[in-house]
């Protein structure tokens, strides 16, 4: 579990990472923002995820739970999109 950011990091939030823009489908990791309180539980820190839709600000991520898929609603500075290449040469 993380708790504390790298030096690199520390600072204030990027705006354009706060407001960024995800389309349904997109493929996303969740990664916690360390300087803002999370809405989600610990143990998806680090899962992918595909969007489904949004809710107010926060856009609703599909994540497999063990066998089991679940929904989550979790605000974009949590977030980051993965890109479609990367993952089709893994």
């Amino acid at each position: 579990m993380i708790k504390r950011k790298r030096i690199r990091d520390k600072g204030k939030i990027k705006l354009s990472r706060y407001f960024q823009n995800l389309e349904i489908g997109d493929r996303v990791a969740v990664l916690r923002e360390l300087s803002l309180q999370p809405r989600f539980p610990k143990r998806i820190h680090g899962r992918t995820g595909v969007v489904e839709g949004m809710r107010g600000r926060c856009y609703i991520v599909k994540i497999k739970d063990l066998n089991k898929e679940k929904s989550y609603i979790i605000h974009p500075v949590h977030l980051k999109k993965i890109e479609e290449n990367v993952i089709e040469k893994k």
